[in-house]
Order: C-alpha cells, then sequence, then structure tokens
C-alpha cells in the first residue's frame, strides 16, 4: 500500500475504484475473495482504492472495522493508494478514527448523510474528524447544496479537505450550477468525478475534474483506465464508446440499486465471490440477477474487442 501524503498529481493517475467488499457465506469478511477484486483491479492499472458505499460501510460494525483495514492494506500493492471511509455518523466516525490512527492510509473520506445534520454542523465535524486524524480527509458531495460553496471555501482555508468526489446527479451533467460554483472556492485539481463513466466525460473535459470514481470499473479496469487516458487526450470519441459499453450495467445500477447490483455483477462475472450483502441491504432475486449476468456479458464483450 503506498503511504506517501497526497498530492494533487496523484488523482489523475488512475480512476479511483470502489470495490464491494466481499464476504463469506456467514456474512464474515473474506480476506482470500477481497484479494482476487483488488489484483483484478492492481492487474488492469488500477491504483487508487476507495472504500465506501459499495462496501457498504454505512452498516459495518466496528468491532469488524480493524479487520478490514488490515485486510486491505495488506492486499493493495506498493503503489496502490488506499482511502477507507468513516460515519456516516459522528460517534462512529470518532471511533473509526482512533482505528486509523494506527494505519498510515494518506486520508479517509466521510461518508455523506442527510438525517439530523445542517451546514455548520457537518463543517464542525469535519474539522473535528480531520484534527482527530491528523490529516485532511475526502469530502463526499453527493446532495444538492449539500454545503453552502462559502462552508467549502472556510474548510479549504483550514486545510481540512484532502480531496472532493462530487456526485450530486443531473439528467444533464454539463448543466451543473452548484458544481460551478464550487469550482469558485475549491480547485478543479482536487476534485473528481464521483458517479462513475456515465457523466465523466462532462465531468472531466467540461469542467476539468481530475478524474473520475467508479465501481464499473471492477468489472472491466483496464478499460475505464482506457477511458481516462482517451479524457486526458482529448479523445472524446474513444471515450464516448467506453462509456456506452458500460452503460446496460449502470443502467442496471440506477433502475435496481448500485451497491447491489455491483455487488453481484462482480461475482457473476467470475472475478471473486462476493457473498451476502450487509442487513440493511438485501440480495437481489434471480430475475435481476439475470439482467446484470446479460449487462455484464455486455462489457466483456466490448473488452475484448
Amino acid at each position: 500500500m503506498k503511504t506517501q501524503p497526497f498530492q494533487a498529481s496523484d488523482l489523475p493517475e488512475s480512476v479511483i475504484a470502489v470495490p464491494p467488499l466481499a464476504r463469506d457465506t456467514d456474512g464474515v469478511i473474506d480476506g482470500d475473495e477481497n484479494d482476487k477484486i483488488i489484483r483484478h483491479l492492481e492487474a488492469g492499472g488500477i491504483r487508487c482504492l476507495l472504500y465506501g458505499g459499495n462496501a457498504v460501510l454505512y452498516h459495518m460494525r466496528l468491532t469488524e472495522y480493524e479487520d478490514m483495514l488490515s485486510l486491505v492494506a495488506d492486499s493493495a500493492g506498493p503503489d496502490t493508494v488506499v482511502v477507507p471511509s468513516v460515519g456516516p455518523s459522528f460517534g462512529l466516525a470518532m471511533d473509526q478514527t482512533d482505528v486509523l490512527a494506527d494505519y498510515p492510509f494518506p486520508t479517509a473520506m466521510l461518508l455523506p448523510s442527510r438525517d439530523i445534520v445542517d451546514q455548520q454542523g457537518i463543517a464542525a465535524g469535519i474539522r473535528a474528524i480531520s484534527d482527530a486524524l491528523g490529516k485532511p480527509i475526502v469530502l463526499y458531495i453527493k446532495f444538492d447544496q449539500w454545503l453552502d460553496p462559502d462552508v467549502v471555501r472556510g474548510l479549504e482555508d483550514d486545510g481540512v479537505i484532502s480531496w472532493i468526489k462530487y456526485a450530486v446527479v443531473r439528467d444533464d451533467p454539463s448543466d451543473d450550477d452548484y458544481l460551478r460554483s464550487l469550482l469558485d472556492v475549491f480547485p478543479a485539481e482536487r476534485m473528481v468525478s464521483g458517479i462513475g463513466e456515465q457523466p465523466a466525460i462532462a465531468h472531466v473535459r467540461g469542467f476539468g475534474l481530475a478524474g473520475f470514481t467508479s465501481g464499473c470499473v471492477c468489472i472491466a479496469p483496464r478499460r475505464s483506465m482506457d477511458m481516462l487516458g482517451a479524457l486526458q487526450a482529448g479523445d472524446l470519441e474513444v471515450a464516448e464508446t467506453i462509456r456506452q459499453s458500460f452503460r446496460p450495467l449502470e443502467d442496471l445500477r440506477d433502475s435496481i440499486s448500485p451497491i447491489r447490483v455491483l455487488h453481484h455483477a462482480v461475482q457473476l462475472a467470475g472475478i471473486a465471490q462476493t457473498g451476502p450483502l450487509l442487513p440493511m441491504l438485501s440480495d437481489l432475486p434471480s430475475d435481476q440477477l439475470d439482467q446484470i449476468q446479460n449487462a455484464v456479458q455486455q462489457v466483456s464483450r466490448h473488452v475484448s474487442l
């Protein structure tokens, strides 16, 4: 695992993979199967792993949090950055930060919440978590107007933001006044598109963001890396072709459940046995698994071309 302090130049080097967390049939974190996911991603050129929503950290018990940290730290290669998440509740985040203090992760991400929060309270929590960790943290902006630009400016001035994952869904990602307002107070080279390949062209080429996160990268990491390279080279035709190849699987994630579909897709692609989902999520029925299998096969066909 790469442990050097974060640099803005790190973000364009890799698609930021957001993988699921594999568990055995008893629901226990499975080291061997998670190692298969990491090896698959690294073989495809991925050098940044972000463990958050797709890993269902929202519902992880504190008693198994350290096991997860130890597993991913040991499995990641020496050039791979690993970013674990904390929260979303403040108390849990602080307890997790106490555990994180024993590990050399370069940063951590706060999972976002819309429940029982307000803007100044969120800002105070971010400052407290960053202070306890002794490092700036990743800010995950998932909801429209979740933090006012002035609040983000204050956090940036205080040095508590490492980088921002911007994941507000729009019908047209190129038309986003909130993103424009955030870029007035925060540098684009430290912000990434946080909703996979589908809005990445608009975000990276249109707004100048440094790169993008992806869940579907777990299925075809090299192809997702090729899309990042095409965006950086200005080859929008190639980038669009690759974007479309991921679309059937992303459409299922949008229509059914982003986390649940990806969890099953990784297993159906033959990458690893991901096992059962944690409560409060449930496994998908067989008819939806058939749809996911077909979408995975479409991605695989494109990869083989």
